[in-house]
């Protein structure tokens, strides 16, 4: 591939519509699931590669991960969703190395000065004093225990926490106090810790979502490049569950014109390895995840790329999104109601979700003073 500056053309539109940022050398990228790597919007200057007639850009090395140590003031994240089922979250690191393409935490690296697109896969942060402040402010005075939430910005178990194990860490924090937990993730390095959630799942402390967005592997690496391929985050669903620990599938996102015809072939395989529950988000495109997905699909599926977006812009009023409440995750329209009819259907069908597991926040014993200042008197 030519390094020069490439203009593509959108061809579900019939204006002058092009992404004109250029793609890096498939060489350079292989293995990641962006191509672009525009300024963050909150930058004062346009940074990009090009080839200045020297062929220099032929000698630059494969795209690495970079790893920067983040020392964080506080580790629990609050929001005030309407249409989140829980009130906070924690996430152990920044950026993630798993590279889906349709990610929506992507846009929050721009407030790191860096790009959405394979910055966000290649220079990651993490938060080695994640676990420590997690005690203190679970040992604040006044703390009331709610569900934790892990996993819902970027994934707690992407390939540097084999050598980082915060999750670990924070697990047994969690585990000490009789905290509830709740997780997703696409890794099936989430079976590593399966001794610290089975003491939880006794006690009703945890449940733990495997995200499948597919079942076709060359789709799967092309649009998820370093997560686990579908066939072991099915056989982590068969392990947590044999373990007795509440195991669900999250399908996020489903993509009109792409994943949707997995719907049901998807959850009779999580049912068949033990999931017991369901749970789905239709795809989001906010801000620029909008522009690297569109890329993406061009590259990857030309062919789908005009019904795919039809699809979804007509399940988001016209746009690529709409990021309004109670409707970012579902969409709205016909489709978006023949997704859902679909899912509840084939739940019924297998087995899924016949109960909802509420974990316990009763017994809850709050850390003696982690690392809080004391009273003077």
């Amino acid at each position: 591939m030519s390094a020069v500056p490439r203009l593509l053309k959108d061809p579900s539109t019939e204006d002058t519509s092009y992404s004109q940022s250029p793609r890096l050398a498939e060489e350079r990228r292989r293995g990641r699931g962006a191509a672009l790597n525009t300024s963050g919007r909150f930058e004062p200057l346009s940074r990009e590669s090009f080839d200045d007639g020297w062929d220099s850009l032929d000698d630059l090395p494969p795209l690495k991960t970079h790893v920067q140590e983040e020392r964080a003031r506080t580790i629990i994240t609050r929001n005030e969703s309407p249409d989140l089922s829980f009130d906070r979250s924690i996430n152990p690191y920044r950026g993630c190395e798993h590279g889906c393409i349709y990610c929506f935490a992507r846009p929050s690296h721009a407030f790191m000065g860096l790009s959405p697109g394979l910055d966000f896969e290649t220079r990651l942060f993490a938060k080695p004093n994640a676990a420590q402040l997690l005690e203190r402010e679970l040992s604040k005075s006044g703390y009331t225990p709610r569900v934790i939430a892990i996993g819902t910005n970027t994934d707690p178990y992407q390939p540097l926490e084999r050598g980082y194990k915060l999750m670990r860490e924070i697990l047994e924090v969690l585990d000490n106090c009789s905290h509830p937990v709740a997780i997703v993730t696409k890794s099936a390095l989430v079976t590593r810790d399966i001794d610290i959630l089975a003491r939880m799942a006794e006690r009703n402390l945890v449940k733990v979502a495997l995200s499948i967005t597919t079942l076709d592997k060359k789709l799967c690496r092309a649009m998820e490049p370093r997560a686990s391929a579908p066939h072991k985050r099915l056989a982590a669903i068969r392990s947590l569950s044999d373990a007795g620990i509440p195991t669900s599938v999250m399908m996020a996102p489903i993509i009109p014109a792409l994943t949707d015809c997995e719907i049901e072939n998807i959850l009779e395989a999580a049912a068949d390895h033990g999931a017991q529950e369901v749970a789905f988000v239709l795809l989001r495109l906010p801000l620029e995840v909008s522009e690297l997905f569109r890329d993406w699909l061009l590259r990857e599926r030309p062919d789908r790329y005009r019904h795919v977006m039809n699809l979804i812009r007509s399940m988001r009023g016209g746009k690529d999104y709409d990021a309004k409440w109670g409707e970012r995750m579902r969409g709205r329209g016909p489709y978006a109601e023949q997704i859902s009819k679909r899912i509840s259907l084939a739940a019924k069908r297998f087995g899924l979700n016949l109960r909802r597991k509420k974990l316990n926040t009763e017994n809850f014993i709050q850390p003696q003073k982690g690392g809080v200042q004391l009273n003077l008197f």
